[in-house]
């Protein structure tokens, strides 16, 4: 009874004191403003951003590197007052991890990757559709929905905004832009101003993507003579950048981080990355804890494979070969929830040996005859 007595003294079923973690959560929940994670110290969390974001993103040291070190000068004060976090502008060939360090970087600064808003370019190639971005105006169809820029950005200002294949975008596209990277904020079609002082924009393009495809080794055995000018094949990219956009654009980016093609080695890495998910979402969801044989992981890597499309194919691999006949297994329940299963590679075709759990066992005990 004593020992009763002091931990209730020590802990209350009712809280009679509000403290700052329950104002950061409400006021988190009713702004979608992080505040839960502004109660760490910003500054520890700021510098394992390089670390947090390669836990992710495979093959990117550089560009993760410049990234960290731009958000860090925006987060610390040194930058401007009034603009972006940052704007970057992201190059590289397909299925190399540019969307995917966009994620990576929504969910690390603002805890969701809800707070990725994501616009294709390719959808504002004319002049009318700007207004989708600020709202049509008054006496217009749509004029009470808001932009799809501006209305999202006002009901959450912490967001990582994506703007991919910026190339594809109308010229007036790029004077809105203009205004955002300098001033930090927009007024929509209701004359209401919005702020992006708290976000973080990446655009994405494929402006020189001939000249980064020389920049991938082709070998091992390469002679020195044949060894491409990265630094040379830098000034053609960036001269490509010159004649697909106005000065004063690419004046405004903070960075341009071009993304390198993935390799055998950097794939298997992504090889662990997919299975991981796959394991993490049958035990949620089926209570099945699975295992991936190291064999089987080498042949996934092979098949998967491609540099000119990065690792895109081997989601298709993962599909065809791992969730296919999973899946298939588990509907004709000879795969249950509670089971161990071991995925292996036997005489070149992908094999499941499962273990039956204990509570499967008993019930087959306990089951009563018909």
């Amino acid at each position: 009874e004593r020992k009763l007595r002091n931990i209730q003294k020590k802990s209350h079923l009712l809280k009679e004191e509000v403290t700052e973690e329950d104002v950061a959560q409400v006021v988190s929940r009713w702004t979608g403003i992080p505040v839960t994670r502004l109660i760490e110290e910003e500054a520890k969390k700021l510098e394992k951003i390089e670390e947090k974001l390669s836990q992710r993103v495979v093959g990117q040291e550089q560009g993760i590197k410049a990234l960290g070190n731009a958000i860090r000068r925006g987060r610390s004060g040194i930058s401007e007052e009034n603009r972006p976090i940052g704007v970057f502008l992201f190059l590289g060939p397909t299925g190399v991890g540019k969307t995917e360090t966009a994620r990576a970087l929504a969910n690390f600064l603002f805890n969701s990757e809800n707070a990725l808003l994501r616009l294709d370019m390719s959808e504002y190639m004319e002049r009318h559709s700007v207004s989708k971005m600020m709202g049509a105006p008054p006496g217009y169809i749509g004029h009470e929905e808001g932009g799809q820029l501006t209305e999202k950005i006002r009901r959450r200002p912490y967001s990582v905004i994506l703007l991919d294949e910026i190339e594809k975008a109308h010229p007036e596209v790029f004077n809105i832009l203009l205004q955002i990277f300098e001033d930090g904020r927009l007024t929509d079609a209701k004359g209401r101003v919005v702020s992006f002082k708290n976000s973080v924009i990446i655009m994405t393009s494929n402006v020189g993507s001939q000249y980064i495809s020389q920049m991938r080794p082709l070998g091992f055995g390469i002679e020195k003579d044949h060894i491409p000018d990265k630094e040379n094949l830098k000034k053609k990219i960036y001269d490509s950048l010159k004649e697909a956009f106005l000065p004063e654009f690419l004046n405004r980016i903070d960075e341009i981080i071009i993304f390198n093609y993935l390799g055998k080695k950097e794939l298997k890495k992504i090889v662990g990355l997919e299975l991981d998910k796959v394991r993490k979402r049958l035990e949620k969801v089926k209570q099945i804890k699975i295992r991936f044989s190291p064999k089987l992981q080498e042949v996934l890597a092979a098949k998967g494979f491609d540099p000119s499309l990065g690792a895109r194919p081997l989601k298709r691999v993962i599909q065809r070969l791992i969730l296919n006949p999973l899946s298939l297994k588990i509907i004709t329940s000879e795969i249950q929830e509670g089971d161990r299963v071991l995925a292996d590679l036997s005489q070149g075709k992908v094999v499941f040996q499962t273990t039956i759990s204990p509570l499967h066992r008993k019930r087959e005990k306990v089951s009563l005859p018909r």
